[in-house]
């Protein structure tokens, strides 16, 4: 049986899903016809239900729960892993106040719409309005230029103060202090078209797959170097070691808590673990 299976190439993902679709574990019957694309790709095709698998942005995910459930492993969630605000010109120490009255002021380039860096930004600065959704890996070139300030993800929290880029902000700061939840960054959903025998062993794949790339590491595959390009290896430990841990082994109770609280937020409806995740059998 083959299925169609997206994420992102960004060192986390390749490093989760290279055993999987490199014949490095066994898969049985299963074959997987793989697509990289950035998230907020990902996020727009499951809107469309284009995939069978697929990483996304959980800011999308009560947009497409009615197609799709979420499997237990593979995603990322975690403590200090929020976006970053980032600016040209360091501001001087500033009252929160005045902090967001300089945002509100200001264009903002933010990675996609329906990210969860979108969700977060909104929550922290709620009256912001002046809003530029670009793909991720624009955004350092895009305040570089001038043109504002910017949300960056992945590889570019750590590469923006090489670049003379300073930090106005930590998204992630907001969630976890009002909330006491892990941030809950993105996750793999799976048709719930298929049974949930199938959807358990994918399940068990991916985390075997995630298993398989741990008790190689901290050794950095081909693959996720050549999905990274031009990225240091240093940078792609440093990514995998801040978005790869327990959550993405199995997202846990205190994922679960995380996730549904922020679709409480996003859908203002309460959801249930049996609706969003799952279930095992």
């Amino acid at each position: 049986m083959k299925l169609t299976l997206g994420f992102s190439p960004c060192p986390n993902d390749t490093f989760i899903f290279d055993a999987l679709v490199n014949g490095k574990i066994k898969t049985n019957d299963l074959e997987f016809d793989v697509v990289l694309e950035d998230v907020q790709t990902l996020n727009t095709w499951a809107k469309q239900g284009k995939l069978d698998i697929s990483k996304i942005s959980y800011g999308v995910l009560p947009k497409v729960l009615n197609n799709y459930k979420v499997l237990r492993s593979g995603g990322a969630l975690g403590k200090g892993v929020g976006p970053l605000l980032i600016t040209r010109n360091a501001i001087e120490e500033s009252s929160l106040q005045q902090i967001q009255q300089v945002v509100n002021a200001t264009d903002i380039a933010i990675p996609g719409e329906d990210t969860t860096a979108h969700f977060l930004f909104s929550q922290a600065f709620p009256q912001a309005a002046r809003k530029v959704f670009m793909r991720f890996y624009d955004i350092e070139d895009w305040v570089l230029s001038g043109k504002g300030l910017g949300v960056i993800i992945h590889e570019n929290r750590f590469t923006y103060q090489q670049k003379g880029l300073y930090k106005v902000a930590d998204l992630g700061d907001y969630w976890e202090q009002t909330t006491g939840n892990p941030i809950p960054l993105g996750g793999i959903i799976m048709k719930r078209s298929f049974d949930m025998k199938l959807m358990n062993e994918v399940d068990r794949l991916i985390r075997q797959s995630l298993e398989y790339s741990f008790s190689k590491y901290p050794q950095v595959s081909e693959y996720v170097r050549c999905q990274a390009q031009e990225m240091s290896e240093d940078i792609m430990r440093q990514h995998i070691d801040l978005y790869v841990n327990d959550f993405s082994l199995d997202v846990g109770p205190a994922g679960e808590q995380a996730v549904l609280a922020m679709m409480q937020t996003l859908a203002q409806q309460s959801y249930s673990t049996n609706q969003v995740f799952a279930e095992q059998i």
